[in-house]
Formats: C-alpha cells, sequence, structure tokens
C-alpha cells in the first residue's frame, strides 16, 4: 500500500514538472556572436540573430523579448520590416535583427534580457543577453563647437560650426543667447536659416552655424563669446574666441596735404612725406621708393621705416631731383610706401621751371642778333 502511494506521488509531482515547464524547441536554435557587450546610456544596440533549423519540415517561429529591464525598448526586424513571425525551411536558416535601445537616464550596472523563439506547436529556444552599462546616464545638453578659436583681421568675419546634442528623454526647445564684446554682432543659423532658438528631439543633435562680426574699429586682441542653449530643464554653455590681428592701412600724404610742387630743371628739392598708419595693428619695415620721369632721381631719409602703431605717423624727407634736360611742363613723380601687410602710394605734380640763368642767356642770344643786324645794316645799308 505505501509503495503504490508513493509511485501515485511520484507521477504526480513529475507530470506537475512537466506540465509547469515549457517544452525545448529542440531543432531550432537561435545563435548570436555577441551575446554580452559594452553599452552607453541612450545607445541603440543592434543584434544580428540567425535562427537555425535543424529538422526537415518546416517551422513557423514568433519571438518575444524578456526580462527587458524598464525603460528599455526593443524591436525586431528583417530586412528592414517589422517581424511578427518567421517560417523557417527544414535544414536551413534565416537571420533576424535586434535592436535594443537603452534608456538615457540609467544607472551603470550589468542588465540582462532574453531572447525567445516559440513554434506553433508552442515549444520554445532561449538566447540570453548581457549588456554591461559603461556609465551613468545624465539629463544633460552638450554644446560643441568643431573650432572655437579662429583668427582674423578686423574687417574679417567668423564662422564657427556647432553641434547642440540633446541627451534627455524629452524633446528640447533651446532658446539660444550669446553674450559678446560691445559692437560685436553674433547670429545663429540652422539649415540656412537665422534663428533664436531651435528644437531637438530626444537623443539627437541639431547643427548649428555661428556668424561673429566684429565691430570696424576693433583692436588687435582675443575675444570671448559666451553661447547659452537653454531648454526645459537642462542647459548648457561654450564659449568662443576671436583672435583679431588687426587691419592693415597705409596712407602717403604731406603735413598740409599739398601734392604738388615747383622745382627747377637740373635742380634739387627736398619735400616732406607723411606715411600714415591707418589700420589697427603695428606695420614694420615700411620701404619707401618712387616712380620718377626718366632721368629724374629721388631719395630718402630714412628710406625705411621700422615701425609705425596704428594712428602714427611718420615723416619721411624725400629730395627730388629734375632732369637737366628737363623742359617747362608738369610731371608727376609716384611716391610709394609698402610693409608686408599692406601699402599706399600718392601722385605727386611736379611744374618744372626753366632756369633763369637760361632765360637771361636767350636774352643775350637776341640782343646781340639783333646789335648784329644793326651793324649790318649801317655798315653797308648806304651802298
Amino acid at each position: 500500500m505505501g509503495k503504490k502511494i508513493f509511485s501515485i506521488f511520484t507521477f504526480m509531482l513529475t507530470l506537475t514538472i512537466f506540465i509547469g515547464s515549457r517544452p525545448a524547441l529542440a531543432n531550432v536554435t537561435l545563435y548570436t556572436p555577441y551575446t554580452g557587450i559594452t553599452a552607453t546610456p541612450g545607445e541603440t544596440v543592434d543584434y544580428s540573430v540567425d535562427v537555425i533549423n535543424t529538422e526537415s519540415s518546416i517551422r513557423t517561429v514568433t519571438f518575444d523579448v524578456e526580462n527587458l529591464p524598464k525603460g528599455w525598448s526593443h524591436e525586431i526586424t528583417a530586412n528592414g520590416s517589422a517581424l511578427k513571425q518567421l517560417t523557417v525551411r527544414g535544414n536551413s536558416e534565416q537571420q533576424i535583427n535586434l535592436e535594443i535601445t537603452v534608456p538615457l537616464k540609467i544607472e551603470q550596472d550589468d542588465y540582462r534580457f532574453t531572447l525567445v523563439a516559440t513554434d506553433q506547436n508552442g515549444n520554445v529556444s532561449e538566447l540570453p543577453f548581457l549588456v554591461t552599462l559603461s556609465e551613468k546616464g545624465t539629463f544633460k545638453t552638450e554644446f560643441n563647437v568643431e573650432q572655437p578659436n579662429l583668427q582674423g583681421q578686423t574687417d574679417s568675419s567668423f564662422s564657427y560650426s556647432a553641434t547642440l546634442h540633446n541627451r534627455t528623454a524629452e524633446k528640447q526647445n533651446y532658446a539660444l543667447t550669446a553674450q559678446a564684446p560691445k559692437g560685436w554682432g553674433v547670429q545663429f543659423q540652422s539649415g540656412g536659416d537665422n534663428v533664436t532658438s531651435v528644437a531637438v528631439e530626444p537623443n539627437s543633435e541639431a547643427n548649428l552655424t555661428i556668424n561673429v562680426t566684429p565691430p570696424e574699429k576693433a583692436s588687435a586682441d582675443t575675444y570671448k563669446i559666451a553661447l547659452t542653449a537653454a531648454g526645459s530643464g537642462t542647459s548648457t554653455k561654450t564659449d568662443l574666441e576671436a583672435v583679431i590681428t588687426g587691419s592693415y592701412e597705409l596712407k602717403v600724404t604731406t603735413p598740409d596735404g599739398n601734392l604738388s610742387t615747383d622745382l627747377q630743371s637740373g635742380r634739387e628739392k627736398t619735400i616732406d612725406v607723411v606715411v600714415e598708419n591707418t589700420g589697427s595693428a603695428p606695420l614694420t619695415e615700411v620701404k619707401l621708393s618712387a616712380t620718377a620721369p626718366p632721368n629724374w632721381e629721388t631719395t630718402f631719409e630714412p628710406s625705411t621705416i621700422p615701425k609705425i602703431e596704428p594712428g602714427d605717423k611718420a615723416t619721411v624727407k624725400a629730395r627730388i631731383t629734375a632732369s637737366d634736360e628737363a623742359i617747362a611742363g608738369d610731371y608727376v613723380t609716384t611716391i610709394s610706401a609698402s610693409a608686408a601687410e599692406s601699402s599706399a602710394e600718392a601722385d605727386f605734380r611736379i611744374s618744372v621751371e626753366t632756369s633763369m640763368l637760361w632765360g637771361l642767356f636767350a636774352v643775350a642770344i637776341i640782343v646781340m642778333v639783333l646789335g648784329g643786324f644793326y651793324y649790318m645794316v649801317r655798315k653797308y645799308g648806304r651802298r
């Protein structure tokens, strides 16, 4: 009697275990080589899974993901389409894709879940996965500038390329503002349009262009521009640098602005030439030169100006010597000042007068000719 009761108990226990467990889908196997990986918050992990049917008959399989952590999402696809059911011919295999999206706000830890395949008879095959998060998820925004430091002259415009990354689980509408030195202009652009705000989806980014214009007379220096992107409960800041090397510009004139003078042929005349730095950066090694009529000569003292600060002037003595053969008239001598960064020139009109000595000599010749004529008339006129 006791053995009979024991046998019945053993049978009932075995039946309970059998009914309570899921039958194995022995002839369909799920396989992927990378079941344990490291990921970051907000990342979407893509697994390629082989569904292998080692049986001769066709198997129809459905899929599910079990024990997926809270806040995680999954999608099963094949050939780019969402998959509900898969049919695998005998002794063949098919491939599916399992996409797992990790939430942004999450603790650093190991997370496990299982891909389950169930055939038309209720048999199952399981494939366990392990995802290790390398860092804690943060609710933040990132503002990255490709090249935050640019250099140019005063008349340059500066264009920065930036990326605004929304690392939150919500869509953010960011207000964009800039704090720049007085007189500077800052304009944000998105998609070629001027904007003051930009909307960014969760775990997405927006590409921005920031155009910065310095004032006309900005001095050579390094300037900082502070940018802010403020959303709902999250904001971020970044700095730009604009290095102004200054503008380079020269002007050639005289102390009174008069660019004309008189000169006798064969004579020398000294005039004061003013070289002015009208730019915003220093100029060094400014050299003087001249283009004059043939057989004229022009020299300078000094011929090179070591340095001229912005807004300063330097006076140079220019000695101009006219040709001995120059006839009366107006001539042009071009005086140039040049540095490595800039150059300028001015045309000086020079009126040449013949020498008084030549005038007296001409008068003497005329008198001699008239005297000779008078002598000839007196001597031979009576015959």
